[in-house]
């Protein structure tokens, strides 16, 4: 099946109110690095305060300060479950995406061996390839690289069709790409790997701070995502059947449960973080008014991401349509399907490269924060000729309006004025 369109929404993201949640906005700065971590709303904040000063022990059920720990796991696990369309059960909390990630990969590569094989996207961030990819030279398996095209920055289901083997163990794939926003065919891409019986990992911390994530929507047997992406707090989270979960065994200090899920998050949880992230997508969820009183979290959620992606789509139309305009542009952003994502490196009348670090700097000194980097999408910024250096990252974020917008393309044409 094709990438589905972005999910029409019924209501409109009232941006104005929604920016005064947000205590960093009120500084002046119009934020396009949500890609690398969103701004956070007071009622996150608020949360994690309360939790560290309210009782807080070791989870427990006897004294109050047990309970306040014991409830924040819990709520935690429900909210996780809520936004990624999984259990609750069979949701894993950790210190970040890559954290649990290489502690899965080491511990599903002890089924592995020479001849066995996993898949990774040449799309991805390095936190869905080098886990994998380290799992798999320690044990001599074999690993295969999918390629997105270049020219277009589509990563077709057919890329993994032809790496894929009956010795094919797992297949590793972005959500969608922090660095060009494309977004795979996931479903497709599932259905290619599970005719090989081999289990798909689907990194979806770009994903799901813009549309809506459903574990089993995708066809992925484990998905993850990082809070801090979504207003949240800096931690990770995955999400897979809890029935998956019980098969493996993961490395864990002898005294600690060996129940599901928590046999597989090492140490005392990080109970205010886990406190924060439940208030975070309890703020997703309340994005736009919902249409029914009695509406789960879940569908809130779903109908909040809509209104999300349609307000998105408009602004980075507007930006495109001004930074072709512009002298020497390119846009590496140009799959049919991604988020708000743009790439974009421009070239002088010579053809010689301009430095997007100074542009970063230059747009920074007017308060429009836009980083350049590869952002660990290392892989990617090599396929597409950019190196090491990536290159300039404009990614909108549900609180972007259109007077960041106006800031953005002045301070661009600013900069080409006079350079």
């Amino acid at each position: 099946m094709p990438p589905t369109a972005p999910l029409a929404a019924t209501a409109t993201l009232d941006v104005a109110a929604l920016r005064t949640h947000f205590p960093a906005l009120q500084g002046g700065a119009a934020h396009f690095d949500g890609p690398g971590g969103s701004q956070i709303p007071s009622v996150v904040a608020q949360a994690v305060a309360a939790a560290m000063t309210a009782p807080m022990s070791t989870r427990g059920s006897v004294t109050t300060a047990e309970q306040n720990s014991d409830s924040h796991v819990l709520a935690a696990r429900s909210a996780l479950a809520d936004l990624l369309g999984a259990q609750p059960g069979g949701v894993v909390f950790g210190r970040s995406m890559t954290a649990l990630t290489f502690d899965l990969s080491r511990t599903l590569a002890k089924d592995w061996g020479p001849g066995d094989e996993v898949v990774v996207s040449r799309l991805d961030h390095d936190a869905n390839i080098r886990p994998w990819i380290l799992a798999a030279e320690a044990v001599g398996a074999t690993v295969r690289w999918a390629e997105f095209d270049p020219a277009t920055g589509e990563l077709d289901p057919q890329a993994f069709a032809d790496v894929l083997t009956d010795r094919t163990r797992l297949v590793a794939v972005t959500g969608a790409s922090n660095l060009i926003g494309t977004r795979p065919d996931l479903p497709a891409i599932a259905g290619l790997a599970h005719e090989r019986g081999a289990l798909l990992f689907v990194d979806a911390v770009h994903l799901a701070a813009h549309a809506t994530v459903d574990l089993q929507a995708l066809g992925a047997d484990v998905v993850a995502c990082s809070p801090y992406k979504f207003f949240g707090p800096h931690c990770g989270a995955l999400a897979a059947d809890p029935a998956f979960l019980e098969t493996l065994r993961p490395d864990k200090l002898a005294p600690s449960s060996d129940a599901v899920p928590e046999r597989f998050e090492l140490g005392t949880l990080p109970y205010e973080l886990m406190a924060g992230t439940a208030a975070a997508i309890d703020f997703m969820a309340d994005l736009v008014p919902a249409a029914d009183a009695g509406a789960s979290r879940r569908e809130r959620l779903v109908r909040s991401m809509a209104a999300v992606e349609e307000h998105e789509l408009a602004l980075r139309g507007r930006i495109e349509a001004a930074l072709v305009e512009l002298p020497g542009a390119t846009l590496y952003s140009r799959a049919a399907h991604r988020t708000p994502t743009l790439l974009v490196l421009f070239s002088g009348q010579d053809g010689s490269g301009r430095d997007s670090a100074e542009i970063y700097r230059f747009l920074a000194g007017r308060g429009v924060n836009v980083p350049a980097s590869n952002f660990y999408a290392l892989e990617a910024s090599r396929a597409l000729g950019l190196g090491d250096a990536g290159a300039l990252r404009i990614g909108l974020a549900s609180y972007t309006d259109d007077d960041d917008v106006d800031r953005l393309l002045d301070g661009l044409e600013a900069y080409f004025a006079q350079a």
